[in-house]
Order: structure tokens, then sequence, then C-alpha cells
């Protein structure tokens, strides 16, 4: 298998090393209140064992004053996987009528579940309930913020030690030495408060110094931010806290490559490895290769997917929609213009 992922490393080093087709920027003049409500896009019941990716991809219409940061938290996605999926939006001013790709289709990461089990390449948190007698589980999925280059999020197994509600921050010694230098000194508290980084919720880990935290700067989610922390938006932390218990385990994987068969269609999922991350292109085409079973898988399409990285879940078989088809098959959802209004699951997650 490993002498047939070096042919395809081959067919996609063939293509050519200019930019990838960008997907086009539509413009739409149609109210974006006008359609349906999105589906869910942060909680999903009933999944069964045998399903391996949850949500749906969907399209919204920008409004005026619209940024991808607005949108991004709107519907529960971080910054970079929205920016990722929509190449060709300025993500300061999409400009109203602007079509937006929603990337709320998520391959599930190839990891037992249960309890939490948080990508570090796609920066998303996947907490899982107890199965019911049918094998299935609620999925709930969140966008995170996790450490920047020297400062990485550990990966491995963990498991959840403590809960605080309101928590002050003792910052590291580490964390004071860097902002002293930087002429910015922390005092050796920061009490709980507006002006505290953890937010309003924090679970500590049983890895000394690393808390999964909401956070006073919501803009950040979704990005390599932190010093090796995991932050949550401010409505997201409160629900996993609140469904999260004490001795959950924690799994951190770094997983840029994922495929499913998703609806009788092959999928796979490419994000941008991080820098100081993963990078078994040969090990995910090996994985795609075994996962197809024979069936035909289009290369180019693959090869494709390798070069844009744009962490959209496409079908790579030959007989699929193409990638361009595939996002105009995204359903058309409204898009409310305020936050308070804009969180699209029943249960407000």
């Amino acid at each position: 298998m490993r002498s047939l992922a070096l042919i395809f490393l081959v067919c996609l080093c063939a293509f050519p090393s200019h930019a990838p087709m960008a997907a086009e920027t539509r413009q739409i003049r149609v109210l974006p209140e006008a359609f349906p409500p999105a589906q869910p896009t942060r909680r999903f019941e009933a999944v069964s064992p045998d399903v391996h990716a949850v949500g749906k991809l969907q399209r919204i219409i920008a409004h005026d004053q619209d940024t991808l940061v607005d949108i991004a938290r709107r519907f529960g996605l971080g910054f970079d996987e929205l920016v990722a999926a929509n190449p060709d939006v300025d993500p300061w001013l999409p400009g109203a009528g602007t079509e937006i790709l929603l990337p709320t289709l998520y391959i599930l990461p190839d990891a037992p579940r249960e309890g939490v089990v948080l990508n570090i390449a796609s920066m998303r948190l996947f907490s899982y309930s107890e199965p019911d007698a049918a094998g299935r589980q609620t999925i709930e999925s969140f966008a995170v913020g996790i450490g920047r280059v020297g400062w990485a999020t550990p990966v491995g197994e963990f498991s959840v030690i403590q809960k605080t509600e309101n928590p002050a921050w003792y910052p590291p010694a580490s964390v004071r030495k860097e902002h002293e230098e930087a002429g910015d000194p922390l005092p050796a508290v920061v009490p709980a408060g507006p002006d505290n980084p953890l937010g309003s919720h924090a679970i500590r880990l049983n890895l000394p110094s690393y808390l999964i935290h909401g956070t006073n700067k919501p803009a950040g989610v979704g990005m390599r931010v932190s010093h090796g922390c995991v932050r949550l938006y401010p409505e997201d932390i409160a629900t996993l806290f609140g469904s999260l218990a004490v001795g959950a385990s924690v799994r951190i994987v770094d997983q840029p490559y994922l495929a499913a068969i998703h609806g009788q269609r092959l999928l796979l999922e490419v994000h941008a490895p991080l820098e100081d991350g993963n990078k078994d292109w040969l090990g995910a085409l090996d994985q795609l290769a075994r996962l197809a079973g024979g069936d035909p898988v289009d290369w180019q399409r693959v090869a494709a997917a390798g070069r844009e990285l744009s962490g959209v879940p496409i079908p790579v078989g030959e007989n699929g929609p193409t990638p361009r088809h595939w996002r105009t098959l995204a359903e058309q959802v409204s898009n409310p213009a305020r936050l308070e209004d804009a969180r699209p699951d029943p249960a407000g997650g």
C-alpha cells in the first residue's frame, strides 16, 4: 500500500504548482433573512456508531457590516476555518450580498468516541455523550483557539481533574517573563472579571499549566493564539462546562487529513498542517485507499484537496459531484444580524 501511496504522491506533485482554483465568490441580491434557518452547527443528536461525519455544508449571504469574525462566531466556526473555506472573500469586508460557504460539515477524528476529542489541526473539539442502548450519541462540536508556534498545545491522552467557574488566573513564570520582556508586565494573580483571559469557566487537565477555558477575546477563537491552552467562545465553554464531568477523558490529536464514507460518498477533508505538526500526507493517502475499498477514487481531486487546504470535506470518488458543484449543493440559509439571534442550534449551544 505504501508503494501505491507513493504513486499517488507523484501524481499530486505532477499537477501545476500555480495557485489552486479558488471558489468563485458570488454576489446575491436577496435579503439575507429570506432563507430558512441554519441547521445545527454545534449539537448533533442520535448519531449512530456507523456515522463518521456530522452536520452539512450551508451558505449564507453577508450583511453590509459583516466580517468573517462576526460570521464565524454566529455559526460556531473558527476564524481560520471560515477563511480557508472562502479564499476569495475579504475577511474584513466581504460586502453585502457576498455568498459565504459555512464549513459546517465535520468528519469526526479517528479516535474513540468518548469524553472529549480535540483535533488541533482542524482547531475543533468534539464532545461525546454516553451512548444509548442503540449506541447512538449526542455529539457537540466547538471551534477552539490553540497554542501558537513555540507554545504548541500538546497531543496525548489526558483527563479532567477540576472545573472552576469565574476562575482567577495565575500566569506561569514563563508567561510573566514574556510579558515583562515585551513591556507589558502581568500581576501574579488576575482576578475573575472582564480582564481575565480565562473567561467565565475553566477546565483543568492532569497536564500541569494546561486548561480548556473561555476567553475575553473571542475574536481569537479558531486561531493559534494561546500559550498552549485551549480557548472556546464564552457561550461554548459554558455548554461544555455543564456537560463534561470531572474524570472525563480528553484526547488531543493532530489529524489534518480526515476521510470518511458519508451518505455513500467518499469524503476527504484536508486542513493546512500546523507548522510544527503532522504532515504525513502519504499515510493519509494509504488510509484513503483502504477506506475506498477498491471503489474508484478520483486522485486528481485528492491532489487538488492537498493543494487547496480548504478544510471543507469534498467528495473524491470518480462518480461524485465536482468540488465546484459540491459547494453549490450547500443549503442556502438565513444570516441573522445579531449574535443573540444567531445561534442556529435549538439548544442554544
